[in-house]
């Protein structure tokens, strides 16, 4: 908790008044342009990857980056979606999936989740990951290979959900696949099934 309250005084003091300006007209302004969609892994920092200002990204973090395919009734995935669409209007929306991912890994190794239930009824939202990967030829035992066939499952999950369909049929909303290498601090845009193309080398 000391180094949480350091740097909250850090923030007060060095960066707070630097950007203050840019706070204020925050404060009465909320107008994200992308819908970014990531792994809940501490090593990935969707801000810090794509250089983001405040404001200028409305961020959804889950583990596994999974987006479970839409069903009616309370969701707290699904809400933060639609406000991101039909209310708040992004124009991009980005699942990003990472290297070493512990989900996709728990997956691939078949580790033993019985101890931890709720982190395997949550994965279940992977298995048409697993599906792809196996279908591509990869098996489900390759990490990398299974973090992109799952980034490309939960676009399709997205997909689904009745706002992010309704801007897909307009035009209004563009969709893309990302994985980023920790290690090498490289991210690649996933044009095509399994077909990486490097967005910064």
């Amino acid at each position: 908790m000391q180094d949480l309250t350091e740097g909250v005084a850090r923030f007060r003091r060095d960066v707070y008044p630097a950007k203050a300006e840019l706070f204020a007209h925050l404060a009465a302004t909320h107008r994200p342009t992308t819908l970014f969609i990531s792994c809940s892994d501490a090593r990935v920092v969707p801000e810090l990857i794509t250089q983001s200002e405040p404001g200028e990204l409305f961020v959804i973090r889950t583990a596994g980056n999974l987006v479970p395919a839409y069903t009616p009734g309370p969701d707290g995935v699904a809400a933060s979606i639609e406000y991101a669409v039909a209310v708040l209007e992004v124009r991009e929306i980005v699942v990003c999936g990472h290297s070493a991912c512990g989900a996709m890994t728990a997956l691939a190794e078949d580790h033993d989740l019985s101890g931890a239930p709720a982190i395997a009824d949550w994965l279940r939202h992977a298995d048409a990951s697993r599906a792809r990967a196996v279908a591509a030829g990869a098996g489900t035992r390759t990490v990398d290979a299974l973090v992109r066939e799952n980034v490309a499952a939960q676009l399709a999950n997205l997909a689904t959900h009745p706002s992010v369909a309704s801007a897909l049929a307009a035009g209004t909303v563009t969709l893309r696949g990302w994985v980023y290498d920790i290690p090498g601090g490289t991210v690649e845009e996933l044009a095509a099934p399994g077909r990486p193309a490097a967005l910064a080398a």
